[in-house]
């Protein structure tokens, strides 16, 4: 683990044990990033051109994303200060807001056009505005307002993509009509109402048509609604903005069991490297005044993800923050992503906007619920099982229901989406060479010549208490038909049993992985009669154990170069060959754990009956028994 690179103040023991992180630390952080930024700033400081790769934007794009989220990041620690910051961070901002909204300027910004990356940001820099307005907006000319306000009129009637871009038209038009320019009524009402047709229950939105379920459900479906009311004004909200705020609480009852006890977040979804970002919806919980979080988890919480980054070398020694998890890792970000793309943690520094005094910042720190026990927690919306063990502070994700694809035509298997689980220690294989071979957490069928199936399209069954389902259609080169595959998980202590019913030709073979392990030197590995384990120096260990209609021989898929967490990574894997042909069931214990394992004796003292008509009963060594 790298050392942190940013100076911070004496830890406060007291008031926060867990993390020793006070308002001082936070405002600290966001000082170190705005001061690492300034050296990339174009002369009038339209433009922030970090260094890294450029997204499929190209460079004037990612320049002006530097500006956005930034001064996303500067609004809220001038606003939190009220005003009382440095005159120059104020003054930076203003002068690139004139030079980026002159079309004269040879830093200017593109226009607002359809589906542009221009509105993603034009959004971050409305809400910024509206925060900082006493100490930016007040103070323009008339002549550099107008052409604020023509700049971002070109949302007006604009055309987006429908899914949470939807709100970057909502949220800037609200800017513009909260100053006295033209803004289009349908245009605000037309997005809050399409949102509405994304709202599953339970605190859930999908970002779109399809089952698309992240990290972007809280740090933009929920948060940009709560912002545009904010904008708006309790008379001018029409009434909205009490649904919104009873749809995040109830989004944050479970969302607290997503973090590790070390502070890091599940590692699922797209934008991972926004980092920061996840502790968004717990902050506007508190913003907003409806979070049923107590205080001190609100901040242990955010808290925690901060100094969990921090702490491994995100922001790097130059003050910025790389494409990646950590350190820069490309395969586990999208073309979209430029430099400037990991600045949407501003977001997570949400939380500077309530005072000092607030009960988030003086309460003392509470525990996280993996801190507390151990935690089933069932999300029927998302078709998620969320499972964290106290004795290694890990959080799984287990899948049935995330799948980033439309509802109808061509699917895909983003290896961020189309994993069985994920968790805050582990991620999947991103690179192109491991994802082709489609191993870690993946039952596969095997084409004569090795090629894997996929799991694209994931249509969920089941998930209640500690069990959730799923089917998807198999697909193999030069076949026509698709193979059905069923998948149950069902969560016992540290345990996940997976029960898989499999419909596919003799000659087709069967694989299953688990969790891949990655860590700065290989991984040790070890094999038995139907059991092989991974762990990392650090202890860190996955294992696979065959219960039923698995072959004796298994196997350890090794990568490098291929996991955000680390150069050398691998995978315990299973495998049934031989086959008969027609409707097999396989089934497998699978761990993550911090704890000693030993499968060898797992395999011997649990006992796996499958009946004639499917049923499978596995009974543990505490007399329980699971049935599937």
């Amino acid at each position: 683990m790298p050392a942190p690179y940013v100076r911070l103040p004496a830890t406060d023991r007291v008031r926060s044990p867990l993390t020793g992180w006070t308002r001082a630390h936070w405002e600290a952080l966001a000082d170190r990033q705005l001061d690492a930024v300034l050296p990339y700033a174009t002369p009038g400081f339209a433009q922030y051109r970090l260094p890294g790769r450029t997204s499929w934007s190209g460079l004037v794009l990612d320049g002006l994303e530097g500006y956005a989220r930034t001064f996303l990041l500067a609004s809220f620690r001038i606003a939190g200060a009220g005003g009382d910051v440095s005159p120059y961070l104020i003054e930076r901002y203003a002068e690139g807001l004139i030079a980026g909204t002159d079309p004269e300027s040879t830093e200017a910004w593109p226009a607002l056009t359809d589906c542009s990356q221009q509105m993603v940001e034009a959004a971050s820099i409305a809400i910024g505005l509206h925060e900082t307005r006493p100490w930016i907006w007040d103070r323009l000319n008339v002549r550099a307002q107008e052409r604020v306000v023509d700049w971002l009129s070109g949302f007006v009637g604009a055309r987006t993509w429908e899914n949470n871009w939807r709100l970057f038209q909502v949220v800037s038009e609200q800017f513009l009509a909260s100053v006295g320019a033209p803004y289009s009524r349908s245009d605000i009402d037309g997005g809050l109402d399409r949102i509405e047709d994304w709202y599953v229950g339970d605190g859930w939105y999908t970002d779109g048509d399809g089952r698309n379920f992240d990290y972007y459900i809280g740090w933009a479906m929920h948060l940009y609604p709560l912002m545009w009311a904010r904008i708006a004004g309790p008379e001018g909200d029409g009434g909205r903005a009490k649904v919104y705020r009873e749809r995040l609480a109830q989004f944050l009852t479970t969302y607290p069991q997503f973090f590790g006890a070390d502070g890091a977040p599940v590692h699922q979804g797209r934008s991972l490297a926004y980092r920061l970002a996840t502790a968004a919806p717990v902050w506007m919980g508190a913003l907003a005044d409806c979070t049923p979080l107590a205080p001190g988890l609100t901040r242990r919480l955010a808290s925690g993800v901060a100094r969990h980054f921090v702490e491994r070398g995100a922001p790097d020694r130059r003050g910025l923050l790389p494409l990646g998890w950590y350190d820069t890792f490309l395969p586990a970000t999208q073309p979209y992503s430029g430099p400037a793309s990991p600045y949407w943690a501003s977001k997570g520094f949400l939380g500077l906007l309530l005072p000092a005094e607030h009960p988030v910042w003086t309460e003392r720190e509470l525990p996280l619920p993996v801190e507390r026990s151990v935690q089933y927690t069932a999300l029927p919306a998302p078709g998620w099982l969320l499972h964290g063990t106290p004795q290694d502070g890990i959080v799984r994700l287990i899948n049935h229901g995330s799948d980033h694809n439309p509802l109808e035509g061509p699917a895909t298997d983003d290896p961020h989406y189309a994993k069985l689980a994920y968790s805050t220690a582990t991620a999947p294989e991103a690179a192109p060479h491991a994802w082709a071979r489609a191993t870690d957490n993946h039952l596969a069928l095997l084409a004569p010549d090795g090629t894997p199936s996929r799991r694209r399209r994931i249509h969920p069954l089941t998930c209640e208490d500690r069990r959730a389902s799923s089917r998807h259609d198999a697909y193999l080169p030069g076949r026509d038909e698709a193979f059905p595959v069923e998948s149950t998980s069902l969560l016992h202590g540290p345990w996940e049993l997976r029960v898989h019913r499999v419909e596919a030709p003799a000659d087709v073979a069967v694989r299953e992985g688990g969790y891949a392990v990655a860590d700065g030197s290989r991984p040790h590995s070890a094999q038995g009669p139907g059991w092989a384990l991974t762990r990392t120096e650090s202890g860190l260990t996955s294992v696979m154990v065959g219960l039923y209609g698995w072959d004796e021989e298994t196997g350890v898929a090794e990568e490098v170069e291929a996991n955000v967490f680390g150069p050398y990574s691998a995978t315990p894997c299973l495998r049934a060959t031989g086959r008969t042909g027609g409707p097999s069931v396989h089934v497998s214990l699978v761990a993550l754990t911090r704890d000693s394992v030993h499968p060898e004796a797992l395999r011997t003292i649990l006992t796996c009956v499958v009946r004639d008509d499917g049923t499978v009963s596995v009974t543990f060594p505490d007399g329980a028994t699971l049935t599937a």
